[in-house]
């Protein structure tokens, strides 16, 4: 999405940037993670894949991509590269053409060291409210497989709730 590519979203744990080429070597190492692909219902991409996939995010207006840099990193050492901060991503995707305020959530924390310490917490607390002041939505959905505990847990605490159940036994929060 064109609309973010000059945006970063400073939080007191995280800092969100656009995704552009120069996150994609970062990000593709992630993805070779059986864990992450099981856990974000994710197939394995070659290195030119993912790179056309952030051209694709970057270009289509349906979607609203931010890599979480690990706040106290990026700001302890001016002039560090952002990707040595990266530990996740978080996206918003608008396919409800009935729908237009609606918008699904996703957040991958992928650096199992960053996890558990609120930063994806962070990171979804600030796209709820860039997609409400920025892009007009008032409903957000989350579709998270059920073995993906951690994830419900997160967004159950955001006050998401269990509406439905699709895809073969993946659980639809909603807010």
């Amino acid at each position: 999405m064109r609309l973010n590519q000059n945006t970063l979203l400073l939080g007191k744990k995280v800092v969100l940037v656009p995704y552009t080429s120069e996150h994609v070597p970062r990000y593709h190492e992630w993805m070779k993670s059986e864990e992450l692909q099981r856990l974000t219902a994710s197939e394995p991409l070659t290195l030119e894949q993912e790179h056309g996939m952030q051209h694709s995010w970057r270009e289509d207006g349906d979607k609203c991509t931010f890599i979480v840099l690990d706040a106290e990193k990026w700001q302890a050492h001016p002039g560090t590269t952002e990707e040595s901060c990266m530990v996740g991503d978080v996206n918003l995707f608008l396919t409800d053409l009935d729908d237009p305020t609606l918008g699904e959530i996703e957040v991958m924390i992928a650096e199992p060291s960053c996890r558990g310490k609120g930063l994806g917490t962070e990171a979804v607390l600030m796209m709820l409210s860039y997609g409400v002041t920025k892009l007009g939505l008032t409903k957000f959905e989350a579709k998270i497989g059920q073995e993906n505990e951690p994830s419900i847990r997160m967004f159950q605490k955001l006050h998401f709730e269990q509406h439905w159940t699709i895809l073969q036994s993946s659980p639809c929060l909603i807010r």
